[in-house]
């Protein structure tokens, strides 16, 4: 509430001459009588004092006019946690250049989400990113006699009718109906589909996420991309993109909001930062996608790259599309941020290749140890202990056959603790065929699961594989296999894992499944889990595969304990 303001009337002079001569102001406006004697001025002046108090309290709701005693501790710290109530995310343009099929599938895993009491109130959709549809007009009023306008005034609008938000769309490519079963559909099928926003309200808001899974049937770009669609955001990083010779890489940048973003793409080599200005300023409007060939921002070829977007406007999707020729072609997932250490899950035993990019700021240097989590622990690997990586640039090894035929995890932290440098890191994982075809999958810099993390589109008869590394201490997890899109009936089971190991196991599937399902994993004891999902089909003799990482679902947030506090107003 504002403060009130005390002030003299107008014409009010600075003084009142009393009858002694003196100069005290008593309120006496201009041409009024003398003042009354001193001793009855200044009672009527702590009378206006205490009038004043008394205003304040009854303004503020002060009960006395002193600082109020601080609230416990206890109560500053208290917070509480809440359900999330909206969930978006965005997934960039299936296709580009290449002849496929893309599936998008969305699900909410169920009994968090509160709703009217069957625990299915709420919307989820998704739809393709297009810009805003204005909202149509109010139907006009029944007209009534009136004075003709004057000629050439332009005749009042009717009011715009509010756009529902938490609506699915008419033409939305899916519906998800309730929690607990996903739902699948197709994807727009050509080069100039756009990406895709999703959008959850209510009971299917918390955990709601969506896969997008994409295979690429011409020879050129013969493989499998998957991608966990990620929310709109500012800034994400990406390790292990090149411009090299066969190297068809994109970032694709999808605006899924009512205002137009503007985005700068960072490109960091082996030289450090790659000026270029066409990768500075690109306006995204609202509703569009756009890609942007690696190519075509960068001078000359190089090998590795570390990719950063940053929308210095507005917000976007921001993905990222390596394609190597006929060895293989993947999304590479956004890393989390720069920190001193990056782990990276799921190497699968038959990697045949891989290849590790970390990129440093360029406030400093990093000494890095590698270090592999198999099934005993962490070990560090023999010929590839360490990377050294200059400031502001990036540095890469190749790993070749390290995983040695057992299920790994990776991690890069720092070779002493007290040099703590935040680094960006990605590997690049290829496996063989006995044909000597093969495909390659990248891996980004990932966070714990938490409490609750998912993936959607897992098939039937064993393609999918999960691995569970724990970074620290022993643990315990859930892995819960929801129902099919079709049909079927939720298994579940607990995995235990050593301090330091991975675990790799065939996805649990429902009972009588019917169509792609999804896998969550809950961490039930001990120490911080990473996990990811390899999703493995065959085809044509290509051991077509990809990878993706499950993070927290983030279904709840920490709400700070409030209470009033009208003492404020006196600090």
């Amino acid at each position: 509430m504002k403060k009130p303001a005390f002030r003299k009337k107008p014409g009010t002079p600075d003084t009142a001459r009393g009858a002694g001569g003196t100069g005290t102001f008593d309120g006496a406006p201009a041409g009024a009588a003398p003042a009354a004697p001193r001793g009855s001025g200044a009672a009527r002046t702590t009378r206006s004092l205490l009038a004043a108090a008394v205003v304040l309290a009854a303004v503020f709701g002060i009960a006395e006019l002193r600082k109020p005693a601080a609230p416990a501790a206890a109560d500053r710290a208290t917070a509480t946690s809440a359900q999330v109530e909206r969930t978006a995310a965005v997934c960039p343009q299936p296709l580009q250049g290449l002849t496929g099929a893309t599936t998008l599938t969305a699900y909410t895993p169920p009994g968090t989400g509160t709703g009217t009491g069957d625990g299915t109130a709420g919307s989820g959709w998704i739809s393709d990113a297009a810009a805003p549809a204005a909202a149509p007009a109010a139907p006009a009023a029944p007209s009534a006699p009136a004075t003709p306008a004057a000629t050439g005034a332009p005749t009042p609008a009717a009011p715009a009718a509010a756009v529902d938000k938490n609506t699915a769309p008419a033409d939305a490519r899916l519906t998800l109906a309730k929690p607990g079963t996903p739902v699948s559909a197709p994807a727009a099928n050509s080069d100039l589909a756009p990406g895709t926003g999703a959008v959850a309200t209510g009971a299917l808001a918390p955990g709601f996420t969506v896969t997008q899974t994409t295979t690429v049937t011409e020879q050129r770009g013969l493989g499998l991309s998957g991608i966990t669609c990620t929310p709109s955001g500012t800034g994400f990083w990406f390790a292990g993109a090149s411009t090299a010779e066969g190297r068809t890489d994109y970032v694709s940048l999808v605006n899924a909001e009512s205002t137009a973003a503007v985005v700068d793409i960072k490109l960091y080599g082996d030289k450090g930062l790659i000026e270029n200005d066409a990768a500075n300023g690109i306006t995204v409007a609202p509703g569009s996608s756009q890609s942007v060939l690696l190519p075509t921002i960068s001078k000359g070829q190089v090998a590795d790259l570390a990719v950063h977007v940053v929308a210095r406007s507005g917000r976007v999707g921001a993905a990222l599309h390596a394609a190597d020729g006929s060895k293989g072609a993947d999304w590479v997932p956004a890393s989390a941020d720069p920190a001193p250490v990056q782990v990276m899950p799921g190497l699968p035993a038959d990697t045949s290749a891989a290849h590790l990019v970390v990129w440093a700021p360029p406030e400093d240097d990093a000494d890095l140890k590698i270090e592999l989590s198999g099934k005993n622990g962490w070990f560090v690997p023999a010929g590839n202990e360490s990377i050294h990586v200059k400031a502001g640039m990036v540095a890469s090894v190749d790993l070749g056959k390290v995983t040695r035929d057992e299920v790994a995890g990776l991690r890069v932290s720092p070779s002493d603790d007290k040099h703590p440098t935040p680094v960006v890191a990605g590997v690049r994982v290829d496996r063989a065929g006995a044909n000597g075809k093969s495909d390659a999958a990248w891996l980004a810099g990932t966070a714990p699961v938490g409490a609750r993390a998912t993936v959607a589109d897992n098939r039937g008869g064993g393609p999918s594989t999960l691995f569970l590394t724990s970074t620290g201490e022993a643990a315990t997890v859930r892995v819960t296999a929801s129902a099919g899109t079709g049909g079927g009936t939720p298994t579940t089971k607990e995995v235990q894992l050593p301090a330091g190991g991975t675990v790799a196991l065939p996805a649990p599937e429902p009972t009588g499944l019917n169509g792609s399902f999804a896998l969550t994993v809950e961490t039930v004891s001990g120490g911080p889990v990473v996990a990811a999902r390899m999703l493995a089909l065959p085809t044509k003799d290509v051991p077509m595969f990809t990878v993706q990482a499950l993070r927290d679902d983030r279904s709840t947030v920490k709400v700070p304990q409030a209470s009033q506090d009208p003492g404020v107003v006196l600090r």
